[in-house]
């Protein structure tokens, strides 16, 4: 199965398309741009699902729901916000269908028009914010911390499984302070959970830092970001938390008493991550014979398949795997006994190494006599034998080396595809021949950061948290720098 995927130094876009489809994560649908998430891939992004949502909870945040339909009145309050999101937004404008009075089938009702158009959510910080209006009175109100999982529709013309498509499930959360400084404080936290997750749950490295003008979030006053980087060198945002000021507070009314009993705006934040997660976790572990998923993150994370010839054996085979599969589940693994005669040994082990499973034990008539378990590693593809005494406490130990072997591999790709450049010539050198994060120098103009993305493709993708000061001169303009960006090509 897996052994028939295009490889990824043959055409690493195909690899990725065929790898979704053939491990059983997602599909075109019938309606254009959007994707049918296939049990598999939708419980991986369960896991990440419960992962995020435990993280929220944990720093005091509440999930609550809010409506999919968005007045096209409440979009145009906030002018920054409409224009970035207005030539994405899809527009309901009837309410009802009729049959066509000559027959030819079901035709939009012209009599049932709106009053006023609807939009589906493209983003939810407008109908948030006149709901705060209702919520928020005083200082006491404050903080409010809420997130909402749910699914939104930008009208994409270019689409992606996972990685761009026109709906996608997300998770988005709105919270309103008293002070500037309580929002600004949110807003790096969250970029901090963001990262947390990347790191120990996608064993995924990320860059954290800042987006430059524009690149900001629509109505945002600072975009913080995590910035992944995949196999084949190009970037993909990976999660994004928004200061936005008091914009959308004035745009909506929403003041409250201070405590000095003086009415104020409130201060805003805004941040999510999406399934394009999913894209992230495929293009950054996988291989050419499949996934490759952290343990932390696999819907199965051991799975145990018999070698057998007639019926007596396996039954032999399934009394000593029983205790086995009790024992690992006691202790929150998760394993799948595949005992069907439908499919043999060989053909699941294509399957399970095509969908990523970490860790896969095979036993047979020789293993039962020795005592013993073959046990195989998805992420090198090693094989050992283990004695059965001393299974659990080795797979045990085995999922957390595992995690902790494909992080530290995905980070060695990282760092080694961070290059330092002083020249425009010697950037545009390294963008083609070898990709990757491009530290550089730049004016801090949206003239040049323009010149640059219409000439290589190649955007600043942050400016670093920790950038520090690094002065210079751009490389293109030869302008005063105070530090260096990272550039690169991106999903």
């Amino acid at each position: 199965m897996g052994k028939n995927l295009t490889s990824r130094a043959e055409d690493y876009s195909k690899w990725y398309n065929e790898l979704v489809i053939k491990a059983d994560l997602a599909e075109n649908s019938g309606v254009r741009g959007c994707m049918v998430i296939k049990p598999y891939g939708f419980a991986i992004w369960e896991k990440m699902q419960a992962g995020l949502d435990k993280m929220f909870k944990d720093t005091g945040h509440e999930n609550a729901y809010f409506p999919l339909f968005i007045p096209k009145s409440y979009l145009s309050k906030e002018a920054s916000h409409v224009e970035g999101f207005a030539k994405e937004c899809a527009v309901v404008t009837h309410y009802r269908l009729k049959n066509a009075d000559d027959g030819s089938g079901i035709i939009v009702d012209d009599e049932a028009k709106l009053e006023e158009e609807l939009i589906v959510r493209p983003t939810s910080e407008t109908i948030i914010w006149d709901t705060y209006r209702r919520w928020i009175q005083s200082y006491r109100d404050l903080p409010l911390l809420i997130n909402q999982w749910a699914n939104v529709v930008r009208w994409e013309m270019r689409t992606r499984l996972f990685l761009r498509t026109a709906e996608f499930l997300w998770q988005e959360g709105h919270t309103a302070h008293a002070t500037e400084k309580e929002a600004l404080e949110e807003a790096e936290k969250i970029l901090h959970v963001y990262a947390d997750f990347a790191e120990n749950h996608m064993a995924m490295p990320v860059i954290k830092g800042t987006k430059t003008e524009s690149e900001r979030f629509a109505g945002a006053e600072e975009t913080y970001c995590i910035e992944a980087l995949m196999q084949d060198g190009k970037a993909l945002q990976a999660g994004t938390s928004h200061f936005l000021g008091q914009n959308f507070a004035k745009a909506f009314d929403v003041k409250f008493a201070t405590k000095e009993g003086k009415q104020d705006y409130v201060w805003a934040t805004s941040w999510g991550v999406s399934t394009r997660l999913m894209g992230a976790l495929i293009m950054t572990h996988s291989d050419d014979n499949g996934l490759v998923l952290p343990p932390k993150l696999a819907p199965i994370q051991v799975v145990i398949v018999p070698i057998y010839k007639g019926m007596e054996q396996l039954d032999a085979i399934s009394k000593k795997v029983e205790p086995l599969v009790r024992e690992l589940r006691a202790k929150g693994i998760t394993v799948k006994y595949d005992d069907r005669d439908t499919h043999k040994p060989g053909f699941k082990f294509n399957e399970y190494e095509l969908k990523g499973v970490p860790v896969r034990l095979a036993v047979g008539q020789r293993d039962l006599e020795s005592g013993t378990f073959e046990v195989a590693r998805r992420d090198t593809l090693q094989k050992e034998s283990v004695a059965a005494e001393n299974i659990v406490a080795h797979i045990e130990q085995l999922l957390k080396d595992i995690q902790q072997h494909i992080y530290d591999k995905a980070l060695q790709h990282q760092k080694n595809h961070i290059s330092e450049v002083d020249t425009y010539e010697e950037f545009k050198t390294v963008l083609e021949e070898k990709g990757g994060f491009i530290s550089a120098h730049w004016d801090g103009t949206t003239e040049t950061e323009e010149k640059i993305k219409d000439e290589t493709k190649a955007t600043i993708r942050c400016i670093p948290l920790n950038v520090g000061e690094d002065e210079g001169k751009c490389m293109v303009t030869g302008q005063p720098s105070p530090y260096r960006v990272l550039f690169a090509k991106a999903y």
